[in-house]
């Protein structure tokens, strides 16, 4: 797949090295490291787009990233790290010790693909592919560690390297059904880990994901949060041609409620960015009888969590209708998939100088408004300070299609590898004085219990039968 890596970094770059001591200049001293963590990871480049090429080839939707995970693990083992595996199922997670400890910076990379038959570059089997660049992240944030190994004894804080599973929105009934044994109680990989106290010793996180051909790095921009729903109605089966009135149909109940969903569309407010996704996945065993079970799918998108809140509501009173318009069942759970995103500033501002430091300024943008999707760092969001800059894929089909997949790994995986790693370099010189103040600008964040109770608040499973609604 990959040469190893060596225990400890090249030498061929040592002479960049300084003592970091008291008496350096800081912005002589950062210049000098960051000199040093980019020169690394140049040397690393190969190794660094290979492995993104491989994880490209090998997809795994979320939760079941086992080959994803072993590769990480076996990249961290090879650096010389210790990692702790099997995080949320498959979540991989490592620390690399500054000489002083204080002031934890995580750089992340998600492990998961989605789900695009026909794709590509996709497995033939499970219709996963990367198209979403999840495999340059992983491959990124391998690089960031190879170049940070560098200097850690010249930084005052530790750095985290995780692989989180799960990002996807896919297999949704899947997942819930994991929720409903218990083993899981959040359907995506940063929420359960936050959760399980995984993201306890961190203090502040970096992703980069993929965007389009140009520019080479967009930081910036504010995300959705989402909530999905497993509906079930259920009516009673009947011969279709001979006594189709003794049935009650559950389909007929479904394409009553979609109806009754797209009614309500005009009445969301314009600035909630409201997006309403439903799919039917289940619908009788025969088309010569009545159908008793009808099931769908649903993801419900908006800015902020009162109207997140305001079309789950709106949603559920669709669903109700049309199951009483049928004399139907239906029951609905809801879950939270992700809580809105939103990049800290005191963080994209250091991310954005370092992106025109590499990259240009005329190919560095910053990006505003709501871009329309979401993610799970909007619940990491929740709880720390942020940033989630894109970089270049060399591809500009539209992302979460088959058009869309990492075509230059080295803008995909190794610029951002530099971008991240220049950025902990910012933050963790000079006794983790810039840290500090993304901490302290970024304003007050939740803790875990509250942040579960806030998921907890936006979910659950609600059951309307026939006869109560009559």
């Amino acid at each position: 797949m990959t040469d190893s890596i060596k225990a400890t970094g090249s030498d061929t770059h040592n002479e960049a090295r300084t003592d970091g001591g008291p008496a350096s200049d800081p912005a002589e001293l950062r210049a000098k490291l960051k000199a040093e963590v980019c020169a690394e990871i140049d040397h690393w480049a190969d190794h660094i787009t290979a492995l993104s090429d491989d994880i490209m080839r090998h997809p795994e939707t979320g939760y079941r990233e086992t080959r994803t995970a072993a590769v990480v693990a076996e990249q961290l083992r090879g650096m010389g790290l210790e990692p702790v595996t099997g995080l949320a199922r498959t979540g991989v997670k490592t620390r690399m010790k500054g000489r002083s400890s204080g002031v934890t910076a995580a750089v992340l990379g998600e492990l998961d693909a989605l789900v695009i038959p026909g794709h590509p570059h996709g497995d033939p089997e499970t219709g996963a592919a990367h198209a979403c660049g999840h495999n340059a992240q992983i491959a990124s944030m391998v690089g960031a560690g190879l170049g940070l190994r560098a200097v850690m004894d010249r930084l005052d804080g530790d750095v985290v390297l995780f692989a989180v599973p799960a990002e996807e929105c896919v297999q949704v009934q899947w997942r819930l059904g994991l929720v409903d044994d218990g083993e899981l109680h959040h359907t995506a990989g940063k929420a359960e880990l936050i959760r399980l106290g995984e993201f306890d010793d961190v203090d502040m996180a970096l992703l980069t994901h993929a965007g389009a051909a140009s520019p080479a790095i967009g930081v910036g921009g504010e995300g959705n949060g989402s909530l999905v729903k497993r509906v079930r109605f259920t009516g009673r089966s009947a011969h279709a041609g001979g006594t189709p009135w003794l049935g009650i149909s559950s389909y007929k109940a479904a394409t009553i409620a979609v109806a009754a969903i797209d009614a309500h569309r005009e009445f969301f407010k314009d600035e909630d960015s409201v997006r309403v996704h439903h799919l039917i996945t289940k619908s009788g065993d025969s088309v010569s009888a009545i159908p008793a079970r009808t099931e769908m799918e649903m993801l419900i998108r908006a800015a902020n969590v009162e109207a997140m809140r305001d079309a789950s509501d709106r949603i559920d009173q669709a669903l109700r209708g049309a199951a009483l318009a049928m004399g139907a069942d239906v029951e609905i759970t809801t879950g939270v998939a992700f809580l809105p995103f939103r990049n800290d500033g005191p963080l994209a501002e250091l991310a954005h100088a370092n992106g025109c430091e590499l990259v240009g300024e005329d190919d560095c943008a910053l990006v505003s408004g709501n871009f329309g999707g979401s993610t799970d760092m909007g619940d990491l969001g929740y709880v720390m300070p942020v940033v989630q800059p894109f970089a270049s894929s060399g591809r500009d089909g539209a992302a979460h299609g088959p058009e869309f997949w990492t075509e230059d790994h080295y803008a995909a995986a190794v610029v951002p590898a530099k971008l991240m790693a220049m950025t902990v370099v910012d933050l963790l010189v000079d006794g983790a004085t810039q840290a500090r103040r993304v901490i302290e600008e970024s304003g007050p964040k939740i803790g875990r219990e509250e942040f579960v109770a806030l998921h907890d608040s936006l979910s659950g499973t609600r059951t309307w039968p026939a006869a109560a609604q009559q």
